[in-house]
């Protein structure tokens, strides 16, 4: 228990940055929601759809390496730190440099307007600096520095977040004269009405670039260095992570490029395809408390796992902390979707409310998502990646097949459940995969019982019609209540056995 309390406690340190940082960044849903029309905001999700792929290209796999090696008895932390760093800089820039080459090819060819050339120059800026800033953001973690971690993070989404209010609410307000009319002409000239949702990818870029002077002691300490027989083993190691995050990312952000270019023109009417890629994307937001429990649980367990993994009761420890993590995620599923309604009101146009039915969906899709994270310690641990990798491209393929099948006949439903179908089956055969090569007794049967548990409840506060909005709501929460009362019932004797 003491293992695990270690693990909450560290979950909560680094995992503040994420939960704090992405609640406010969620108050740009309504924003973007209100000021955008779902074709606008269409571009804004299915261009970061891109960008996913390309994060991962960046940094392919060394973060993860960096950890795993900075970790071994008698490495030499700051020479894998500067290696790395130089590494990566030096990848980064020539990647960013041929998608700046290549930008205006790129919007010819697909036929795009011109301003997108702007906006896919000013992504690829961003990917340079995510994937160098990347690297001394893993040495903080390494050092067990969470403050300055997380009050860097937080100002940086703190930054993106009141740029984007400055521009989309204020300005916008006085320069269309709905308030504080007398400071139009200094507005004038700092905000263009036409420019739309370019002010989301230019302010990202300004956000993102103050990270540089904000983590200036970490780079101060650079020695750039590259040394071939160093960095080999660390790449050979790195490699299958980076198809493993192609493979992941097609997971989390194909369904938004298939449903551009694969959803029939007629099935939504009066919809663009782009304002569809909007609707969905909107509504996935809704499922970022769940995403959100998990990125924070991840920023403290990849390194927590490599630090304990020498320790003889390691098993037991993942075990139990399976365990609670299901039952953590279980009940974000079953709160956010038997308050639906509420939730929904985060989207501001009712256009955007179309789609609510695939938060449901997409909820219990990232529990089983964060099911694999747990699961994928054992091929981690035992060097084994290239099993994470066969995974992962059997859920990318998973993936592509079901939304080609499910688009065509259920529009952004087929790809909630296509999303739904491919996380299911990779941590499924995680678990089996698991089994076989680093056993570790998870309670398995408990586990599964949490999960039907809280779908059968959200079933039965969908499917209960009450008129009267107190009583609706009195029984939501009820229902909600009801399985914490369960899981009290059920696991107290444990808990004061332990005691």
């Amino acid at each position: 228990m003491s293992i695990a309390k270690k693990l909450v406690g560290q979950t909560a340190a680094y995992g503040l940055s994420s939960i704090v940082g992405r609640a406010l960044n969620y108050l740009l849903v309504p924003i973007y929601t209100d000021v955008f029309l779902p074709e606008e905001y269409g571009v804004v999700s299915y261009l970061y759809a891109f960008v996913g792929f390309f994060n991962i290209l960046y940094t392919y796999g060394m973060e993860t390496a960096f950890f795993r090696y900075a970790n071994k008895p008698g490495a030499d932390r700051d020479k894998l730190y500067n290696e790395v760093l130089s590494l990566i800089i030096c990848s980064s820039a020539i990647f960013t440099g041929i998608l700046l080459l290549a930008s205006g090819a790129i919007v010819d060819y697909k036929g795009y307007p011109e301003e997108y050339q702007s906006y896919i120059n000013w992504l690829a800026l961003i990917l340079a600096i995510d994937a160098i800033v990347a690297i001394p953001f893993a040495k903080l973690r390494l050092q067990n520095k969470p403050i300055k971690f997380a009050s860097i993070k937080l100002i940086n989404i703190l930054l993106t977040v009141g740029g984007n209010i400055l521009f989309l609410v204020v300005f916008r307000h006085i320069y269309h004269g709905e308030y504080l009319q007398e400071l139009r002409p200094l507005v004038e000239p700092l905000y263009d009405p036409d420019f739309g949702v370019g002010y989301i990818f230019l302010i990202n870029l300004v956000a993102n670039a103050l990270l540089i002077p904000m983590l200036w002691k970490e780079f101060a300490s650079l020695r750039f260095e590259l040394n071939k027989e160093q960095l080999r083993p660390m790449l050979l190691y790195a490699y299958p992570l980076l198809f493993m995050g192609l493979a992941g990312m097609v997971n989390e952000v194909i369904d938004r490029i298939l449903l551009e270019e694969w959803l029939p023109e007629s099935f939504y009417p009066n919809k663009t395809n782009m304002a569809v890629v909007g609707i969905y994307s909107a509504c996935y937001k809704l499922s970022i408390f769940m995403t959100l429990a998990i990125q924070a649980f991840r920023y403290a367990a990849e390194p927590f796992f490599f630090s304990q993994a020498e320790e003889k009761d390691s098993p037991q420890s993942f075990a139990l902390i399976m365990k609670w993590f299901v039952i953590a995620c279980a009940f974000i599923f079953l709160f956010i979707s038997a308050n639906l309604e509420d939730f929904a009101l985060l989207l501001r146009s009712p256009e955007y409310r179309e789609g609510i039915m695939v938060v449901p969906v997409l909820l219990l899709a990232n529990l089983f998502l964060g099911v694999y994270y747990n699961l994928s310690v054992w091929f981690k641990l035992t060097d084994k990646t290239r099993f994470g990798t066969y995974i992962s491209f059997a859920g990318a393929a998973i993936t592509i097949i079901f939304n080609l099948l499910l688009i065509p006949v259920l529009g952004y439903m087929g790809s909630a459940i296509a999303t739904f179908i491919c996380y299911f089956s990779m941590a499924t055969a995680s678990y089996l995969l698991g089994n076989r090569h680093y056993p570790i007794p998870y309670p398995t049967k408990t586990i599964i019982s949490y999960i039907l548990l809280a779908t059968g409840l959200v079933w039965l506060a969908l499917g209960v019609d009450i008129e009267n909005f107190w009583l609706r709501h009195a029984y939501h929460l009820a229902v909600c209540a009801a399985f914490l009362v369960i899981v009290w019932l059920r696991e107290r004797p444990r808990l004061l056995l332990k005691a």
